[in-house]
């Protein structure tokens, strides 16, 4: 994104406002003019770099970022990655079992306190996993941790992990 248009019309303003006061101001204004583009190109950098977090937000898991690339920015943005489709298994495969562990135990015996921020779309999500298989939130979210830092196998509750029909389903849901 080339910043010059926007300078540009800064000096064209400055000299316009120098204008009406006389010759003295004039001279003032082209003085100022190298200081004053140094500072509006950094406000303008910082203005979009902003901005970009804000879209980032919105964004999550993908991103965009501002880079600077000579004088002018640059925006390079990482797309959120595509969900891998559920295929259907030919044959019954047993999940790994991951129990969770009881309400108030930890390895050490210590539980801590986190704040977790998820997007509303999200969150409706998570509720609804836990609620089909019979989990609070909070336990299903601590079971979904473990396994993803313990091996990142699928975890499921006893006697969920096949239909009636005798068939399952591996694969990712985003």
């Amino acid at each position: 994104m080339d910043l010059t248009p926007y300078v540009d019309n800064l000096r064209r303003e400055l000299a316009v406002a120098a204008d009406a006061s006389g010759d003295e101001a004039r001279s003032l204004a082209e003085r100022l003019s190298a200081p004053l583009e140094s500072a509006a190109r950094l406000t303008l950098l910082n203005v979009l770099s902003a901005a970009m977090g804000e879209v980032t937000r919105d964004l999550a898991p993908g991103s965009v970022d501002v880079r600077l690339r000579g004088l002018d920015p640059e925006f390079v943005v990482t797309p959120p990655p595509v969900p891998e489709p559920v295929r259907e298994a030919r044959e019954p495969v047993a999940a790994p079992v991951v129990a969770a562990p009881p309400a108030g135990e930890a390895e050490d015996g210590t539980m801590v306190r986190i704040n977790l921020r998820l997007p509303a779309h999200l969150k409706g999500r998570a509720e609804s996993a836990a609620a089909a298989e019979g989990l609070s939130v909070n336990a299903w979210l601590v079971r979904a941790v473990s396994v993803s830092l313990d091996g990142g196998g699928r975890a499921s509750a006893p006697g969920r992990g096949e239909d009636s029909g005798g068939r399952g389903f591996t694969g990712w849901v985003r």
